[in-house]
């Protein structure tokens, strides 16, 4: 399998190996934006079996998926309510 895990990389999300390519990277083109897999395979510069893999990993894993995506977005949030704002709104 060529799915792996690193703290190190992408903050221990499964990935391809080899890569910096997260299994939601793939999940997210394909099932989200209705890119093919050819297409995806493509644009990230892996083999079609590494899409269809990361694809398999992720439809066997859904749960984990969605735990790293809330843990996601829960950072984008605390980011950004911690982003300055400006005194004034341009108009």
């Amino acid at each position: 399998m060529s799915i792996t895990r690193d703290e190190e990389i992408l903050g221990g999300e499964p990935r391809i190996d080899g890569t910096r390519v997260g299994v939601r990277h793939v999940a997210t083109r394909v099932i989200d934006s209705d890119a093919t897999p050819a297409h995806v395979a493509d644009q990230f510069d892996i083999s079609l079996s590494q899409v269809y893999e990361a694809l398999s990993y992720y439809y066997a894993n859904v749960e984990e998926m969605r735990e790293f995506e809330r843990a996601n977005e829960d950072a984008f949030d605390r980011v950004r309510k911690s982003s300055l704002k400006p005194k004034e709104t341009i108009q």
